[in-house]
């Protein structure tokens, strides 16, 4: 789960870590409202919204007065911003966050990210900041500073240390440094995150390190044990089709084709995805429906795909081992059903009461279009989604 700049500057601010005077603001009137109470001569206004790379497409303003803070900000309030992050879909502003301007002598890169290979926390820093890790790696990759965290110590002071003397920081600003870094930490374990990022973390010209931005990513299955945590998720920033999915249990990811992919397993549904591309045809979606499906799971994941106005044809692709495919086949037929679907919709079946679902589709009377393997139900897919693509065109 994603979070907003200003939660995550809230969220590291109560671990220690410097951040700039800033306040929410849900309308231009708030916004100089906020400019007003923050105090000085200059602000920034920035657009609230889960992605980086917001300050290139326009979402990021400079203000010198409360008048322009409240322009700027009336000009952002329902703008949809594209950022590579984004997509060309972009995504709308509802918020935006005040802040007061600072001087900056200098920009620093600070990120925690969980490891899946090291199955560690590893620290990545850089003395280049302001640019995506990503440009800082191809760019200047010996500025690159990488540390793991051993889990059964956590991050001892003298560790801390060593990363802010390689960030060549002067000796007045190390141990800010240190409180900077083991505060990240603190709040990445305690809290389950997956990613802290502060980009830049800044040295102002009256010698503080203060985080100019922040970024905070939270692991979902740990989300029952931190509610307050689970509050701040924004739905509007999430796209539809998952955040249903999400709710009912079911694992989603929306992609840009026409077959709509309904399979147990991830790994299955990786290499149904494969052989859809193989065979010539776009995947619609990633969706696991998990172990132990019910049919009314099976038929809440139809009505999901289906949901999808780019899914032209369904591809059901189940390997039995915890399921079952009489369980499996009840749905589709429950779901068929209930809901006829004007598009063709392949069904291959194997493992545990195979035969009990392939009875079950057979009896249902439905036009379901059946495979034995998985080749042959990505191929059946893609020619039925191309066949009636065509008698729609025609017709």
């Amino acid at each position: 789960m994603d979070i907003h700049e200003y939660q995550a500057k809230e969220i590291l601010s109560r671990f220690g870590v410097a951040v700039p005077q800033g306040g929410l603001a849900y309308s231009p009137e708030q916004a100089a409202y906020r400019a007003r109470d923050i105090g000085g001569s200059k602000w920034i206004v920035k657009a609230q919204i889960h992605s980086g790379g917001r300050g290139k497409a326009g979402g990021v303003k400079l203000c010198s007065s409360e008048h322009q803070v409240e322009e700027e900000a009336d000009e952002l309030f329902g703008k949809r911003l594209v950022t590579h992050q984004t997509g060309p879909q972009g995504k709308t502003v509802y918020r935006v966050y005040v802040e007061g301007a600072v001087a900056i002598k200098r920009e620093i890169y600070l990120g925690l990210v969980l490891d899946r290979k090291s199955e560690r926390v590893m620290v990545v820093a850089s003395s280049a900041g302001g640019m995506e890790i990503e440009e800082i790696a191809q760019r200047e990759p010996n500025s690159i500073i990488r540390s793991v965290v051993e889990p059964a110590v956590g991050m001892p002071a003298f560790q801390a240390r060593e990363i802010a003397f390689g960030l060549g920081l002067e000796p007045a600003l190390t141990q800010q440094a240190v409180n900077t870094i083991l505060g990240c930490y603190k709040a990445f374990e305690e809290l389950d995150a997956t990613m802290v990022e502060i980009n830049p973390l800044v040295v102002t010209e009256d010698n503080r390190l203060i985080a100019l931005d922040a970024k905070m990513t939270f692991d979902d299955n740990a989300l029952f044990r931190l509610p307050h945590i689970a509050e701040l998720r924004d739905k509007s920033q999430e796209d539809p089709r998952e955040t249903r999915a999400n709710d009912r249990g079911l694992s989603y990811v929306g992609l840009d084709g026409s077959i709509g992919c309904i399979v147990n397993g991830a790994g299955l549904a990786m290499a149904t995805m494969d052989m859809i591309k193989a065979a010539g045809g776009e995947p619609a979606n990633f969706l696991d429906i998990g172990g132990g499906a019910t049919p009314e799971r099976v038929a809440k994941a139809f009505r999901l795909v289906t949901s999808d106005q780019n899914v032209r044809a369904i591809l059901v692709n189940i390997f039995a081992g915890i399921n079952r495919c009489d369980w499996v086949a009840e749905g589709i037929v429950m779901a068929l059903q209930k809901t006829p679907l004007n598009m063709p919709v392949v069904v291959r079946l194997a493992g545990t009461h195979v035969e009990e679902g392939r009875k079950i589709l057979a009896r249902s009377g439905l036009p379901i279009i059946r495979a034995g393997t998985l080749a042959e139900a990505a191929s059946r897919a893609v020619a039925a989604w191309r066949n009636d693509s065509l008698t729609k065109v025609a017709s």
